[in-house]
């Protein structure tokens, strides 16, 4: 018995992450669902020329698992909080919508990240106002948290009259040390609440041990590029996207990271981004950096990999950034990745294949319906695979539509199918009639017999016509009949009793036919088993897998259970036999195994 026992769990471990819902197909979801627009990105704002995606279905997958294996790293999201008004370009949304400011952070924590950098340009302004809705939303979400970017324009457009930079800046401070800083949801630094600015250096000169001495609170400060790590009173510096650049930023980005490396008591805040365009903003110079299709995102996840690990920790990463459509590196409706796949079905098999860069995938999910609009979901494959053998699954025999969704990695737009129907004939039943034998295991003595009760229900509305009843697959030492040996379902159901007769045969025969019956059902297993994995391994190695089973069945055959030996132990043992126990009506077919165990 040990051989049979090894070759059921062959056979659990080949059934592995499938889903199936006993015989029939129970939709949990929509075509629609699945390829609705599932980010806080307008439904309205449709794919723009400067590489902006038209809203829709985003891969959700945590983008923490674009790091290195062990990454404590928090990932901020760059945040602009500026349309709505007629200044900037309509993409479909008001920052001072309470309701958007909630859909756009629940949508980041969906993806995994860990809170935002407020671009923000002064006190009393609809940015400011806007930037209040995030305070509040983000303390509706422990754990989740905000900062305050002061760009330059803070002081070029929000200054107070007759104020010099210095001084604008300094109540600038002031008011974000009384306004933002007491909130539980802001980000801090060993205690210290976080400040960050963009180019203020480079526009104007100012004194910032003035300006950190007319405050409170001493802010952890940090600024921008190489030589913010060594700014006068920075704790940190970080980096940006650099769309003038030959090489996508990479170059840039080792120099910042070595710098910062070398700073073991500085906060580095590396940069992550999608391209950049700025040929739809009204301030635009046609500076432009390509996506290639989601390569630049995924280059510079890659550039953070190669240099750091889970001994040497990224402080920080900023996304660059969440939403500004007019530069072209919002990520909000999601990364582009110029990728389709197309399905096809043959002979009970899923196929499908992709025109695109496969490495932005993560996975592919296979979807089932009846009608082409709800779906049930079936087992997920991983990049390399191309089909899935449906008759895995335990679906009826029938006429079916199926769809594959490729799921992007994190951040990356999802990818569905045209759909495809084809006809199952895996002899997995009808889907108007559904058969069960109770008890589904008979255990008898040779020369005895024994009974279970088989019956046939319709599935949805009445079945009236006659089920005739058999059995196949049986060994010639048993026999089964069945009393009636049809039924009429009709509303209801209705059963007969199946009795399973062992003529009295040699201990010897029953085993020599259960051992060969072992040897094919093992080998089957494992074909199951191997079809299976071609999904997650390549098919050299799934090859390697299939010859491996085979002369691990091979030894185990002559080895265990008996083998040759011919002891009297190993006769004794027990025989078993899966029977399959079918109805017929017309082209109506519905199928059930049983296990026939004879002392």
């Amino acid at each position: 018995m040990c051989l049979k026992n090894w070759c059921a769990l062959v056979l659990l471990l080949s059934w592995t992450d499938v889903c199936a819902a006993g015989n029939s197909v129970v939709p949990t979801t929509t075509l629609a669902a699945v390829t609705a627009n599932n980010t806080s990105a307008a439904n309205s704002f449709s794919a723009q020329s400067n590489g902006n995606a038209a809203a829709g279905s985003v891969s959700k997958i945590d983008i923490h698992s674009l790091l290195y294996a062990g990454a404590t790293t928090k990932v901020y999201a760059h945040l602009m909080l500026w349309f709505g008004g007629s200044n900037h370009m309509n993409v479909g949304y008001s920052s001072t919508d309470a309701k958007q400011i909630h859909r756009q952070i629940t949508d980041m924590i969906s993806r995994g990240i860990d809170g935002v950098i407020v671009d923000w340009y002064g006190p009393n302004n609809s940015i400011d106002q806007a930037t209040k809705l995030v305070m509040t939303e983000a303390e509706s979400h422990p754990g989740f948290t905000f900062a305050i970017m002061v760009d330059q324009g803070a002081i070029k457009w929000n200054s107070c009259s007759g104020c010099s930079p210095q001084q604008a800046l300094i109540g600038q401070l002031q008011y974000i040390e009384q306004t933002y800083f007491p909130s539980r949801a802001y980000m801090t630094l060993a205690g210290r609440p976080v400040v960050t600015n963009f180019n203020i250096d480079l526009s104007y000169s100012i004194n910032w041990n003035e300006l950190s001495a007319s405050l409170s609170t001493q802010p952890a400060f940090l600024f921008q590029n190489n030589s913010g790590f060594t700014h006068i009173l920075s704790e940190g510096s970080y980096s940006w996207v650099m769309p003038t650049t030959s090489d996508y930023g990479i170059g840039y980005l080792k120099s910042f990271y070595a710098t910062g490396m070398a700073l073991e008591n500085q906060q580095t805040v590396g940069a992550t981004y999608k391209g950049f365009n700025d040929t739809l903003a009204a301030w635009g110079s046609n500076r432009i950096m390509g996506q290639q299709c989601g390569q630049t995102w995924l280059e510079t996840f890659s550039g953070i990999n190669s240099l750091y690990n889970s001994g040497k920790q990224l402080s920080a990463l900023q996304l660059v950034t969440w939403n500004d459509y007019e530069e072209g590196t919002e990520i909000e409706s999601g990364i582009s990745n110029c990728l389709s796949v197309s399905a096809s079905a043959t002979s009970n098999s899923l196929r499908w294949a992709v025109k695109g860069e496969e490495n932005t995938v993560d996975h592919y999910v296979a979807f089932v319906s009846t009608d082409g609009k709800n779906l049930m979901p079936l087992g997920q494959a991983y990049p390399g695979a191309g089909s899935l053998n449906l008759c895995n699954y335990s679906i009826p025999d029938g006429t079916y539509t199926f769809y594959v969704q490729a799921v992007g990695r994190p951040g990356i737009t999802n990818q569905m199918s045209a759909a495809v129907q084809t006809k199952l004939s895996c002899g997995n039943g009808d889907p108007s009639l559904a058969l069960k034998v109770n008890p589904p295991t008979m255990i008898l003595a040779s020369g005895s017999s024994v009974s279970s009760t088989v019956n046939i229900t319709p599935q949805g509305s009445s079945f009236n016509s006659a089920v005739a009843l058999t059995c196949s697959g049986l060994p010639s030492n048993l026999k089964c009949s069945f009393a009636p040996a049809s039924v009429v379902p009709g509303v209801s159901t209705a059963s007969s009793v199946l009795t399973v007769t062992a003529n009295a045969a040699s201990a010897a025969a029953n085993h020599r036919e259960a051992r060969s019956f072992f040897l094919a059902d093992c080998l089957l297993g494992f074909g199951l088993f191997g079809v299976l994995l071609v999904g997650k391994i390549n098919r050299g190695r799934a090859l390697k897998l299939v010859g491996a089973g085979v002369v691990g069945v091979a030894v185990i055959s002559s080895f265990s259970c008996g083998g040759n030996n011919g002891t009297a132990q190993s006769l004794a043992a027990p025989s078993s036999y899966t029977v399959t126990v079918s109805g017929d009506s017309g082209s109506t077919h519905v199928s059930t195994t049983i296990t026939v165990i004879v002392k």
